[in-house]
């Protein structure tokens, strides 16, 4: 059974503005707009916004064009995608397993078990009705083979059903070759060949269609290996989602407890029974998140996320002891619950080798552990290099123990300052030399005389993720009459024809 969410971002949006539809959801124009480095463009739009003339791929001004009153709110691919992963969970009740079809459909395993709902007409009742109740728009088909599936779910009627036994290349030859699943390219050749229906492949013959599209392995670039899939001719692999369900351990306590002493009791021995549990996975944890049930219902959660995964109970215990000093528990404590949601592969270690530096604290990832609790989450990053000559996009911020990724690298740079500012800041040129460069200058309220000059260092913007009216940049290293030297540079050019005269600028600072 194949489930196509034919407004998954528009109805994502709703459900985080609280908004049902056909109450008001598409009275007004709405497009998801993504920014681009030609501008914003639109991703999808609502019913309103549709018939106003937007459309999904045009620009933002574009349907600004069309439609002055245009609403906009930001796409979430990555939020579109983590609803969908927990979607497929979700859909595992019509099936023993789901595949999640990115960016927009799902995939569920329907075998022998559409007699458990009455049928395979009234389990496609069932889906509709309840992904409508969610307020999601679907269509969902079923048939023998996931690419059918699809193509139904897709340009087939509603609540489409191809069985077994029936003649599936006569009742797929209506549909388009967009029921393929391919590429948008490969899709256009195929409509200047004049095949725009699957029928039409069928009749034009596998050798002609091969002589055209012979050395494509990827199949969503092969027409032929899709058509196979589609009429279950080759298997077509698909990956399951796995629910994996994460290490709980819990106390139900007899009598509540109200005191500090007793509470550090019970999440020591909360603390070595997940360190059991984790070993018997080979994991360690890295969050851990600590509920505590109250007499009078209310639940107090601590959570904590450590530098590097852990099996060590008493430096869970030191964490968790900073988190708990502002814990009211009211009436009594009855319940604690700990969680490690998120946990990573972790092999046995020598302790007597490791034993020493955890005993006093001393290992790294202990180190970065204790002080992200005492300074906050956010407070303990390390610089990292990143893949640009752009001053300010040159370095990152990451935690401590994360590895580089592998695009991460240094460019040959000519001569940095020490301190480079966060962001350039601009400066006021007062006198200007023939040459181009400043011989006096205001900055933060306080004039400067350039008496040393070396540049410039020309930077020219990065046009694959900016827009085409950036200027470009020529770095010069000055000092003034106090020693002081800085690195300042113009954007821009007088004649360039992408603004008016050049602005200065000040990146930083030399030691």
């Amino acid at each position: 059974m194949a489930i196509w969410l034919v407004q998954l971002a528009l109805d994502r949006w709703r459900h985080a503005e609280d908004c049902q539809r056909g109450e008001g959801a598409d009275a007004e124009p709405l497009v998801l707009i993504t920014e681009t480095a030609h501008g914003p463009r639109v991703d999808a739009a609502n019913d309103a916004g549709r018939e106003a003339g937007a459309e999904g791929g045009m620009m933002l001004a574009d349907a600004r064009t069309l439609c002055p009153q245009l609403k906009v709110a930001h796409s979430d691919p990555a939020g579109d995608l983590a609803f969908l992963e927990r979607l497929a969970l979700w859909v595992q009740r019509w099936g023993p397993w789901s595949a999640v079809d990115a960016p927009d459909g799902l995939l569920v395993d329907v075998t022998a078990v559409a007699h458990l709902f009455g049928g395979e007409v009234r389990l496609l009742d069932d889906v509709n009705t309840r992904l409508e109740a969610q307020g999601l728009s679907a269509r969902a088909a079923i048939a023998p083979t996931a690419g059918a599936a699809w193509a139904l779910a897709h340009y087939g009627p509603a609540s489409a059903i191809l069985a077994p036994g029936d003649d599936g290349a006569a009742r797929l030859a209506p549909l388009p070759v967009a029921a393929l699943r391919l590429d948008a390219d490969v899709l256009l050749v195929l409509r200047r060949l004049g095949l725009k229906r699957l029928g039409d492949m069928e009749q034009l013959g596998r050798d002609a269609v091969q002589r055209r599209f012979r050395g494509l392995r990827s199949p969503s670039a092969n027409p032929l290996m899709r058509m196979d899939q589609l009429l279950g001719r080759v298997p077509e692999p698909l990956l399951p989602v796995v629910a994996v369900e994460p290490v709980l351990v819990q106390r139900r306590l007899m009598e509540p407890i109200r005191h500090r002493t007793l509470l550090d009791r019970v999440l020591a021995d909360l603390a070595d029974d997940m360190v059991r549990e984790l070993e018997g996975r080979g994991e360690g944890a890295r969050r851990l998140e600590l509920g505590m049930w109250r007499v009078d219902g209310e639940v107090v959660v601590r959570r904590l996320e450590m530098a590097a995964s852990t099996r060590d109970a008493a430096h869970v215990c030191r964490l968790f002891a900073a988190r708990l000093d502002d814990v009211d528990a009211g009436f009594g404590i009855e319940m604690l619950r700990l969680r490690a949601s998120w946990s990573e592969p972790l092999a046995l270690a020598q302790a007597e080798l490791d034993a020493a530096a955890e005993e006093h604290g001393t290992s790294l990832a202990a180190c970065i552990d204790r002080l992200t609790v005492r300074l906050g989450p956010d407070a303990v990053r390390r610089p990292v290099p990143r893949a640009s000559h752009i001053p300010e996009r040159a370095q990152g911020w990451q935690p401590p123990l994360e590895p580089e990724q592998a695009s991460q690298h240094l460019f040959d740079f000519h001569d940095r300052p020490l301190k480079i500012l966060e962001r350039p800041e601009q400066i006021a040129v007062l006198y200007a030399s023939p040459d181009g460069y400043p011989r006096r200058f205001r900055w933060r309220g306080d004039v400067h005389e350039v008496v040393r000059v070396e540049g410039p260092e020309r930077i020219a913007p990065e046009w694959w993720r900016e827009k085409g009216s950036v200027r470009l940049r020529d770095y010069y290293r000055i000092e003034d009459g106090a020693g002081r030297r800085y690195w300042i540079y113009r954007a821009g050019l007088a004649d360039d024809g992408r603004g008016g005269m050049p602005d200065w600028f000040l990146q930083g600072m030399f030691g």
